[in-house]
This record gives structure tokens, sequence and C-alpha cells, in this order.
């Protein structure tokens, strides 16, 4: 059988198709830095695109296209099988940009707006399990359950009653902060030990042991609960307890002894939003007059996933088109655009009167953070890399 390396080099199509993060990260980026704005102008202007648009844009579009990007990348290297490219990789990138352009035209469409949008994360989960099982990859079983959990919550997005969209988001947002918990407690601490090894620092990051089960364990009963039982006591008990696990669990990778390199700090910092997210949202619940709700929420959406796919694209655009493992400049700025929209939104609840104005400006940072990316590393991604020009 044909390596997942072998069949790389042999691929004579476009270099857009030639991995699986190339067209996701860039059309995912690109997509991001105009939903914010292009929503923010409807809210305050009275335009066609609602709130529930915007927030579904975000998470089904936005962030499905990075996990989309990320893991048909990394699974073809946890498998050894082909990796999904050319054709394939097209058909799969046009389904998402169908779903995009669907979702825009949702009011003309009707139903059939649900169908194109559902296709694309459907498609990509089943791609997805049929690899992790032909390649008898057990490990990373979990990984194809939450996203199909995601893909699912996309479909329950679209149902016609009520409460459907809330519980989907509650859905899709669990299954994305579990898999920040489970891949970037992976990637986190092996990124941070491999750039301290090099500098021969020590102590290097803590192993896997009993405190990431117990953090992996108490993220999942958080986010069952969350999904089942909003506003629960128990619930909040479960976040809050959740948060705490995680930020111990940053603490043992040392990402202080990375502040010298932002291609690694960027990724603790990710880590460290995710548990500041569920520790926020956890005290919401317990105490709403103290933390508003949707502080915690985009605490975990515009802090932990906006700052954590930025992170993720970032480095393995480098890594996987041959540039050096450090950030510019250019980088470092995306990195600090990225954290002050992530710090605005959050703030912005408690900012009273001035909270049109913090939204306004959160929303354009992000866009700026985002748009950087897409003019930065642009021509990595379109463009073969260096050594196969």
């Amino acid at each position: 059988m044909t390596s997942t390396s072998a069949a790389r080099r042999t691929y004579q199509g476009p270099a857009l198709f030639s991995y699986g993060f190339r067209p996701f990260f860039f059309f995912g980026a690109v997509w991001s830095a105009l939903v914010v704005p292009l929503w923010l102008a409807s809210f305050f202007h009275g335009g066609a695109l609602t709130r529930e648009w915007h927030i579904h844009e975000m998470i089904f579009g936005f962030l499905g296209a990075v996990i989309a990007g990320f893991l048909t990348t990394a699974v073809p290297n946890w498998t050894g099988r082909m990796p999904v490219i050319g054709a394939p990789l097209g058909g799969l990138a046009g389904l998402w940009l169908v779903g995009r352009l669907a979702m825009l035209l949702q009011e003309a469409l009707g139903p059939v707006a649900s169908v194109i949008d559902c296709a694309f994360l459907l498609v990509f989960a089943a791609v997805i399990w049929r690899e992790v099982l032909a390649g008898r990859n057990w490990r990373n079983l979990p990984v194809c359950g939450l996203v199909t959990l995601f893909a699912l919550a996309n479909v329950a997005s679209h149902l016609p009653f009520g409460p459907a969209l809330d519980v989907a988001v509650r859905l899709a947002l669990g299954a994305a902060a579990l898999l920040i918990a489970l891949i970037g407690g992976r990637i986190v601490p092996s990124f941070t030990r491999n750039w301290m090894k090099a500098r021969r620092l020590a102590p290097e990051p803590a192993l896997f042991g009993v405190v990431d089960r117990i953090a992996l364990g108490l993220t999942a009963v958080g986010a069952s609960f969350w999904v089942a039982a909003p506003q629960a006591p128990a619930t909040g008990v479960a976040l809050t307890l959740a948060g705490a696990a995680h930020l111990l669990r940053l603490g043992r990778w040392r990402g202080w002894r990375a502040v010298a390199e932002p291609l690694v700090w960027i990724l603790h910092l990710g880590y460290l939003w995710l548990g500041a997210g569920l520790l926020l949202l956890g005290v919401a619940v317990l105490d709403p007059g103290l933390i508003p709700r949707t502080a915690g929420v985009h605490a975990l959406t515009a802090g932990a996933i906006g700052v954590m796919t930025l992170a993720v694209m970032t480095r393995a655009t480098r890594g996987h088109t041959g540039r050096p493992l450090s950030a510019g400049t250019a980088t470092t700025a995306i990195y600090l655009a990225v954290n002050a929209a992530a710090l605005l939104r959050v703030a912005a609840p408690f900012t009273g009167s001035q909270q049109p104005l913090v939204l306004s400006v959160s929303g354009l940072v992000w866009s700026m953070a985002f748009a950087g990316f897409a003019v930065t590393y642009g021509r990595m991604l379109l463009w073969p890399r260096p050594s196969a020009a």
C-alpha cells in the first residue's frame, strides 16, 4: 500500500488540495473575518442576517472548517493510510463552501438550505470514521465520536422548534471543549517538550497522568450536564471543577518556560482560555448575578476556540509547508489581536451603555486577526512549499 508521505510526493494537482489544512484553514479564516462584521452591520443597521445565523456560522461554519482542516491532515499520520487529497478533498471543501452560500440564502432556499448545510459535516464525520476504523486506530475513536456529535448538533440546530438551536449550540460547544481538551492535551505538552529539549531546558512538561484523566472526565461530565440541564446547580459545580482541573493541568506543562517563542506560548494561552471558559460558565450557572452567562460562553468561544484555532492553524501551516517553527512579527500581532478580541467580548456584558462600542471594537479586532492570518499565511496555503516549487 502507498504510504501517506509517498501519496503526497506523487500528487500532481493544485497545491490547495495537497493537504487538508490548506483549503479549510484559508477559507475558514476568510469566513471568520467576514461573518462578524456582516452580523454586526446587520445587528446595528437592521439587516437580514440574524443572531442565529451569526452563531451558526461561527460554530458550524468557521469552527467546522478548522476541525476539518486539522483532522484531514492529522488522521493520515495517525493511521498511516492514504490522505484525503486531490478531487476528494476538493469535493469536501466544495460541500463546505456550498453550505456557507446556502446559509446566506436560507430565507430564499427554505428547508433546502438546511439539507445543503448539514451535508458537509455528516460527510466529513463519515470520512473520519472510515479512516480511523480502517486504520484500526482505536486510540482516536473518541475523536470520531466527538466529530459525530458536532455534526449531529448541526442537524439539531435546523430543527423547527424553539429550544433546538440553544441545545445544539451547547452540544457543539461541549464537543469542541472536549476536542480541545483531548487533542490540546497531546499537542501542547508535546510541542513544549520538543522546544525545551532543543534548548536543554528542564524540568519538562509533566507526562499524562491522573490529573489529565480527572480533567477530561470532569469536562465530559460538565459538558453533558450543561447540554441536558444548563441551569442546574450540579452543572455549575461540574463546570467549575472542570475549569479548575484544566488550569491545574496547564500549570503542569510549564508554559512559562517557553515565553520566548510565541508559537509555543500561544498554545498555552489558548488552553488557559479553555480552563477560564469552563470556570466562568460554572460560576455563571451558580451565581448569574456575579458572572453573566454570555461572559462564560464567549470565554469558551472567542477565547478558547478563537485562540486555539489560530495557534494550531499557524503552527500546522508553518510545519507542513517547510517554514521555520518560529513566529515573526506578523504572527505575533495576530495572536495579540485574537486575545484582545476575546478579552473585549468577555468584558462586554460588564460595560453597560458602552457595550455596543465594545462589541464593535471586539468584532473589528477579531476580523483583523483572521484576515491577518489569511494575508500572512495565504501564500503558504495556496502555493506549493518551497522545496516543491
